[in-house]
């Protein structure tokens, strides 16, 4: 069933340009409650009991924004009724219900959210998620070959690397657990391993480089104009679902507003069309659809000068130039040409202590 979800956004995109976007949770949870009744008639086939639940079912309250709704607060009442019957309790992830009692959903990995939602209703102190690998990697194993899995993360190095491309768990889902004190494994399906325990515990060795992940899903876009036409230009891409990061804004005296973004176009394969015509009013604008981002990721990196010395040194020795490498709490951004984002990352997990 892996797949479902983008089967039927293709198909709710042979017959409309996918902007209703209350039907578009229509349709979307529809594969979500196939999965669940499935599995919940095989269990019961196999002498268990067991039970199927959709999210508003399970309590799962959202706020009102279709596509991309945030859990505000869970009311398990069922679930808790179906588990002191002795029920094996199948939630379907992923959706829920809005405050004014319409169907949600909470964007791409919100199964990973619904489930550490569900922990933390349930008062559980562990949540563990299942997928086809056996925790996290210090970079991704199909660019990396010696790259290995980490036993254990803090929450905000986990967040920050969801946020920059890494096939981990989803952002917002990490950040609920951090925000309400909830351990995650990270498993394997297949195998009995530990997989990788994140903590809100702090790490040993501050400064210490945990990963590298790389994002090629971005669109950039830099731009100059009046703050009117700015604030319509960024009100636009916002109206359009179009998820944006790294928005830097600088404004002069006059009112003029001069600034950058990255545009993510997992869910807006139409990102940069979109940016030029939305800016199309504003007096500069550049789009650039080749570029991407690699980001070594560990707390305290960017307030140590050898780590971005180290960054620097394995650009130039690779012959890339970044367009910009920024820092932050988590980590070193570099903007690069997408198609030498491998090549960095293997540069980089090569050459930071710690990765190699």
């Amino acid at each position: 069933m892996g797949r479902t979800t983008d089967a039927l956004v293709a198909l709710a995109r042979e017959v409309s340009d996918g902007s209703h976007r209350r039907e578009m949770d229509m349709i979307l949870t529809a594969g979500e409650r196939v999965s669940m009744a499935l599995l919940a008639m095989a269990i019961r086939d196999r002498g268990c009991e067991a039970i199927s639940l959709t999210g508003s079912q399970a309590g799962i309250i959202t706020t009102t924004d279709h596509n991309r709704a945030q859990i505000i607060e869970v009311r398990p009442v069922r679930v808790f009724e179906a588990l002191e019957e002795g029920s094996i309790v199948i939630v379907g992830g992923f959706a829920g219900v809005s405050t004014d009692k319409e169907v949600t959903t909470l964007g791409r990995g919100g199964s990973d959210t619904t489930a550490i939602a569900l922990a933390g209703a349930l008062e559980a102190s562990t949540c563990d998620i299942f997928s086809d690998v056996e925790g996290v990697y210090t970079a991704d194993p199909r660019v990396v070959s010696d790259a290995r899995p980490i036993d254990t993360l803090e929450h905000g190095e986990i967040l920050k690397m969801g946020l920059r491309g890494a096939r981990v768990l989803a952002p917002e889902a990490i950040d609920y657990a951090r925000r309400h004190g909830i351990t995650l494994r990270a498993r394997s399906t297949f195998t009995d391993g530990r997989g990788t325990v994140i903590t809100s515990s702090p790490q040993p060795g501050i400064g210490r480089a945990t990963a590298v992940s790389s994002d090629r899903n971005v669109v950039a876009a830099w731009f100059r104009g009046p703050r009117n036409e700015v604030d319509r230009f960024l009100g636009g891409l916002e109206a359009r679902g179009i998820e944006r990061k790294d928005l830097r804004l600088d404004e002069d005296a006059t009112g003029a507003v001069t600034g950058s973004v990255l545009l993510d176009t997992r869910n807006s394969p139409d990102a940069a069309a979109r940016a030029a015509e939305l800016g199309a009013p504003l007096p500069h604008l550049e789009v650039a659809s080749d570029l991407g981002t690699v980001t070594v990721v560990g707390a305290g990196l960017a307030e140590q000068e050898r780590c971005w010395s180290i960054a620097r040194s394995a650009l130039a020795d690779l012959g890339v130039c970044a367009r910009s490498l920024t820092g932050s709490p988590w980590g070193i951004t570099g903007l690069l040409p997408r198609a030498r984002l491998d090549d960095v990352v293997r540069s980089w997990h090569g050459a930071f202590p710690g990765l190699g």
